[in-house]
C-alpha cells in the first residue's frame, strides 16, 4: 500500500477511490502549512497538488520517494519540471479535463464586456433608471475575437464563440499563420501584432514563460484597437496589471477580466478599486463541479496507474 497525500482541493469522490486502495493523507489547508507539508513529504509515494502548492526548491528535495506528481489542472509553473525530470519524477496534469470550464468563462465574459450593462443594480435599486447610458452596449455577432495561444482550450474556445457569431483569429508560438490546424478549425492564422491590432476581445491560453512574461506590457496593450476587452484565464504574470488599469481608465480599452494575477491569492489591492469595466475572479475559470470531478477523476485514475 502506498502513501498519497494530497495538498489542496480535490473531488471526494475521487479521494475516495484512492483511499480504497492506498493510504491517503487529505488536507486542502495542508498548502497552508508550509512546515507540516515538509514533514509529511518524504512519506509520500504519490503527491496531488493543484496550482499553489510550489513543487520545487525544499519540497521537491523532500520527497524522496515519491514515484508520481498529480497536478488539478493544467499549468505547470507551480512545478519544477525540469527538477522532477532530473530525480525521474513523473508530473501528470489534468491535460483536456477543464477546457470547456474555461472556454465558457471566456465567452461568457466577452458577452458581459461588450454588453456593458450588468453592473447597474446599484443604480436600479436607487431608481436612477440609467437606460440611455446603458443603451450603447455591443453584441458579439460580427465582433472579432483573437486567441493568444491555440491549444485545447483555445480550439475549443473558438468553437463557442463562432456559435453566438464572433469571428476568430488566433496566434500561436507553435503553430505559424499557415498552420493547417487554423484551417481546420474555421480560425484565421495571424501575427501576434495583426491580432492585437483587429480583435475586439482578446482571451490569452499560453503557460507563463520566459517569453510569455509580462508579454502584455503597456507597450502592447497600447497596440490593441481602442475599445477591444482584454480577458485573461491564463497566468497573471502575462499581464502588467498596472498597465491594463491606465488603459481601462484612460478609456484605450472597453473592458477586461482578470482571473489571474502576479500573486495569488491576491492581497489588497487598492489599484483596482473603481477601475471601470473590469470583472476580477479568483483564479475559478477552470473550475466548476463539473471541471473538478473530471479533473479529479483524471488524475486519481492517472496516480492509481503510475502507483500500479
Amino acid at each position: 500500500m502506498a502513501r498519497i497525500v494530497i495538498t489542496e482541493v480535490m473531488d471526494s469522490p475521487a479521494v475516495a477511490q484512492l483511499a480504497a486502495v492506498h493510504d491517503v493523507l487529505y488536507d486542502p489547508l495542508l498548502v497552508d502549512q508550509p512546515a507540516r507539508l515538509l514533514a509529511e513529504a518524504p512519506s509520500a509515494d504519490a503527491l496531488v497538488v493543484r496550482n499553489r502548492t510550489q513543487v520545487r526548491g525544499e519540497l521537491l528535495a523532500a520527497l524522496s520517494r515519491c514515484r508520481v506528481v498529480g497536478r488539478l489542472g493544467v499549468g505547470l509553473d507551480n512545478i519544477d519540471v525540469p527538477g522532477c525530470e532530473a530525480r525521474g519524477l513523473p508530473v501528470i496534469p489534468a491535460t483536456g479535463a477543464n477546457a470547456l470550464s474555461v472556454a465558457e468563462y471566456v465567452i461568457g465574459t466577452a458577452l458581459v464586456l461588450l454588453r456593458g450593462a450588468y453592473q447597474s443594480n446599484a443604480a436600479v435599486v436607487a431608481g436612477k433608471w440609467p437606460r440611455q447610458a446603458l443603451s450603447n452596449g455591443r453584441e458579439a455577432a460580427g465582433k472579432t475575437l483573437g486567441l493568444v495561444g491555440f491549444g485545447s482550450i483555445g480550439q475549443l474556445t473558438a468553437r463557442l464563440a463562432q456559435a453566438v457569431g464572433l469571428k476568430v483569429q488566433a496566434c500561436d508560438a507553435l503553430m505559424p499563420p499557415g498552420d493547417p490546424v487554423y484551417a481546420g478549425a474555421g480560425v484565421a492564422g495571424v501575427s501576434l501584432e495583426a491580432l492585437l491590432a483587429g480583435s475586439d476581445v482578446i482571451s490569452l491560453h499560453v503557460p507563463l514563460v520566459d517569453s510569455t512574461r509580462g508579454l502584455f506590457n503597456a507597450t502592447r496593450i497600447a497596440t490593441m484597437k481602442a475599445g477591444s476587452v482584454l480577458i485573461n484565464t491564463a497566468r497573471g504574470g502575462i499581464v502588467d496589471e498596472a498597465a491594463l488599469v491606465a488603459a481601462l481608465r484612460s478609456g484605450h480599452l472597453g473592458g477586461a477580466a482578470l482571473d489571474v494575477f502576479g500573486t495569488e491569492p491576491l492581497p489588497p489591492a487598492p489599484q483596482f478599486a473603481d477601475c471601470p469595466n473590469l470583472i476580477l475572479t479568483p483564479h475559478i475559470a477552470g473550475v466548476t463541479a463539473e471541471a473538478n470531478e473530471r479533473v479529479s477523476t483524471l488524475i486519481a485514475r492517472k496516480v492509481l496507474e503510475a502507483l500500479a
